[in-house]
């Protein structure tokens, strides 16, 4: 027989084992979809934060939060002697009523927080920095000179809230990694027992193929394929279900903060494909674990 029809055979017997024991193949597939799933949601999420980060460092800023009585000609005095500092590329004033116009569009459902009026929200200048910055020597010196201006109450520096969401970035993606390996671990020990549980069944129809010549791959290869086949399945659910997820998370949160952090792109094609990839050398990695030569039951050798 050619290789091409033994794999032919192989898909056909793994296929009708599949049909036949259903229930246990199922539990094998939903097992590595969860599994595939958790690990698909730590890898966008932990993505779409890496991106806000290159994002924040790209274009870094500094806000100078000014007192609420400063006149807005002083602001906008502020504002203008910024512009010859060599790290500045721009300073905008933002005024009270556009900064509570801001805070209701992020945070519509708080919108109650802040009160209409002028008042409501204290006027600050949005200095751009320009990239590079940070390799220019004296900026923390003009960063504590800015903080001890008279008129501003508080100076927010865009590099403190970086370093901690690189930090949270870190933390999402080891957790992922740790959590997926130890629920991969699980699906591929609950792959593993379906397929021997599932050639105990013919452990008979086994021993008379070997006793008519059938070679171990022969014998073995429509396991290998049975696994392969459950682990590319739940792949192929852990892969629509992300999608669905990422969808629903788009048009649940739409623009607000949550939403442009952790659901701002989509899963890719590449890391959906790469979901089912997993789950079939998952499933494959089970199936030859489980079907070690003890497994099968084979004869003893006659050494004699």
């Amino acid at each position: 027989m050619s290789f091409a029809r033994a794999l032919v055979y192989f898909a056909r017997e793994a296929w009708s084992s599949l049909v036949r024991s259903w229930k246990v193949s199922l539990l094998a597939i939903v097992t590595i979809a969860v599994s595939l799933f958790v690990s698909g949601v730590f890898l966008v999420v932990g993505g779409n934060l890496a991106r806000v980060v290159e994002r924040a460092r790209d274009e870094s800023r500094v806000v100078a939060y000014l007192d609420p009585e400063t006149p807005l000609a002083r602001v906008r005095e502020l504002a203008a002697s910024f512009q010859g500092v060599p790290w500045v590329g721009e300073a905008r004033v933002v005024t009270a009523g556009e900064a509570r116009r801001r805070f209701v569009e992020i945070f519509p459902s708080l919108s109650d927080l802040v009160a209409e009026g002028e008042g409501s929200l204290p006027a600050s200048v949005e200095i751009e920095v320009l990239p590079g910055a940070a390799l220019v020597g004296g900026r923390e010196a003009w960063l504590e000179e800015l903080r001890a201006t008279p008129g501003i109450a508080m100076v927010d520096d865009d590099r403190d809230w970086v370093a901690q969401l690189s930090a949270v970035v870190a933390v999402v993606r080891g957790l992922g990694l740790a959590l997926g390996g130890v629920l991969l671990g699980a699906a591929i020990f609950t792959i593993g027992s379906v397929i021997r549980l599932t050639a105990y069944l013919y452990e008979d129809e086994m021993t008379v193929m070997r006793l008519v010549g059938a070679t171990e791959f022969f014998i073995r290869g429509p396991f290998f394929v049975e696994g392969l086949l459950q682990g590319a399945l739940g792949g192929g659910v852990a892969a629509a279900g992300l999608s669905a997820a990422s969808w629903l998370a788009r048009e649940r949160l739409g623009e607000s903060l949550l939403g442009r952090l952790v659901a701002a792109e989509p899963p890719t094609a590449g890391q959906l494909l790469a979901l089912g990839g997993v789950g079939a050398a998952a499933g494959l990695v089970g199936a030859v674990l489980s079907l070690r030569r003890e497994s099968l039951g084979e004869p003893p050798v006659d050494e004699g």
